[in-house]
């Protein structure tokens, strides 16, 4: 079995499709007509969520906020329009990646299964790095400062990850966006400014230290090595 895909979609056509589609393909896929299925059959661990926004009962925004602070996997919107401010509000609550309907289903198979090898990749992560008072498992995808365990989305802790690993070299906004997002994400670099926002405004809530440096003009660097 190649990974565990769930479908929430209440377009009984359109989940049929991508069932029959990831299934020839190798994948266990379990399938969700509306938001509150999908909150429950998140609990099935899948390797990697495909969400419709537009749900009865809960729309895809409510179950990402509902689900993300305990499910890790990469949950990737299905939407038949989207505007930057409903990117960005989805991006916020967790969503990884968004696919708009109509979507050819070799480019969805092809973004599931780059989503799916990059979280392979982070699994062989064990290192664990101090940043003064301010600590990151990359293994276990924690940061804690002294021994305090720091709530990050996960977007926002990939973004850390990436600066934190390279400290003292600038990533402008459109390469972050690039590594956190995937080459092929449907969105723009603003996102990226609004998680920064909030990383420091989590990290605020311990220490006045800064470890993110804004380079006007260019983009973000980490201070600490």
């Amino acid at each position: 079995m190649r990974g565990k895909i769930l479908i929430a979609d209440d377009e009984q056509g359109i989940v049929s499709f991508i069932k029959d589609y990831f299934e020839t393909e190798g994948f266990e896929v379990l399938t969700a007509g509306n938001g509150t299925e999908a909150v429950e059959y998140s609990c099935e661990c899948p390797d990697i969520i495909l969400l419709d926004i537009m749900m009865p009962e809960m729309d895809g925004i409510e179950v990402c906020r509902a689900i993300r602070e305990r499910v890790d996997c990469p949950i990737l919107f299905l939407t038949a329009r989207i505007e930057d401010s409903d990117k960005i509000l989805g991006f916020g609550v967790g969503a990884d990646d968004y696919v708009v309907k109509p979507f050819s289903i070799d480019e969805l198979g092809a973004r599931v299964e780059a989503h799916i090898r990059r979280e392979k990749r982070k699994l062989y992560r064990t290192e664990h790095k101090a940043y003064g008072r301010l600590s990151i498992d990359f293994g276990q995808r924690e940061v804690r400062y002294d021994q305090h365990i720091i709530p990050f989305a996960r977007k926002e802790y990939e973004i850390m990850e990436l600066l934190s690993l390279h400290p003292g070299q600038v990533f402008s906004r459109q390469i972050v966006y690039e590594r956190v997002w995937g080459y092929d994400a449907e969105g723009d670099d603003n996102a990226v400014t609004e998680h920064i926002k909030r990383i420091r405004a989590k990290i605020g809530a311990y220490t006045e230290e800064v470890f993110i440096e804004t380079v006007w003009g260019v983009g973000y660097k980490w201070l600490r090595k």
